[in-house]
């Protein structure tokens, strides 16, 4: 590749993420239905026209937005996690990440797929299918590190990965709901509470 090309493309590139970075602010706090190129235009400075060329149409950039939101969060929360020992110390980091991610605004409507969630449960089609794929790949993740504590003796044999994993995943769920509507950071501290009583309640060394 020649070096003018190459630089024009690495510029393009630069230009994407910057527009996938105020789509996914955006789209955090005022929905993914809200975003359009004339917006994303105005906000960047750029003409339509720029805007456009990167996307094609708005169902291409809400779907960009997700999976760029996606990458925000394996980058923030996910790949941290995988530093921990697997079972209870990665679940357990999971959650903590997690709840960290929301707390520091990284996205100024709170945790990104919680809204899009919320927006786009009772809306079929491509975009809800792939919040849907995301939020269900992160909720296996904590159900397998449950599994996994489970199996090496770390959790009670009668626990149940799912429903533990609904219970956690509810408690940090909470906490943004409460921190965004509210703006009641003690909601942080009331979730890290409740899920280290909820895993030590279904530990071994909770068994009466």
């Amino acid at each position: 590749m020649k070096p003018a090309v190459r630089y024009r493309t690495l510029q393009a590139s630069e230009t994407r993420q910057e527009i996938l970075a105020k789509a996914m602010d955006i789209a955090s706090a005022e929905g993914l239905e809200n975003l359009s190129v004339g917006r994303l235009a105005s906000e960047m400075a750029m003409s339509k026209t720029g805007v456009f060329s990167h996307f094609g149409s708005k169902r291409a950039l809400q779907l960009a937005t997700v999976e760029a939101a996606k990458e925000v969060f394996l980058e923030q929360v996910v790949h941290p996690s995988l530093q921990k020992a697997r079972g209870i110390p990665r679940l357990m980091a999971m959650l903590s990440n997690w709840l960290d991610y929301v707390e520091r605004i990284v996205f100024r409507g709170g945790c990104f797929f919680a809204a899009a969630s919320a927006e786009f449960d009772s809306r079929p089609g491509a975009v809800r299918n792939q919040i849907a794929a995301l939020t269900k790949a992160w909720l296996v993740g904590l159900e397998d590190e449950i599994r996994f504590a489970k199996s090496v003796g770390q959790l009670r044999s009668s626990v149940d990965p799912a429903q533990l994993a609904f219970e956690l995943h509810s408690f940090v769920q909470e906490a943004n709901w409460a921190f965004k509507l509210f703006n009641d950071k003690s909601s942080f501290v009331r979730a890290r509470r409740a899920i280290a009583r909820g895993v030590a309640g279904a530990s071994e060394r909770a068994r009466q």
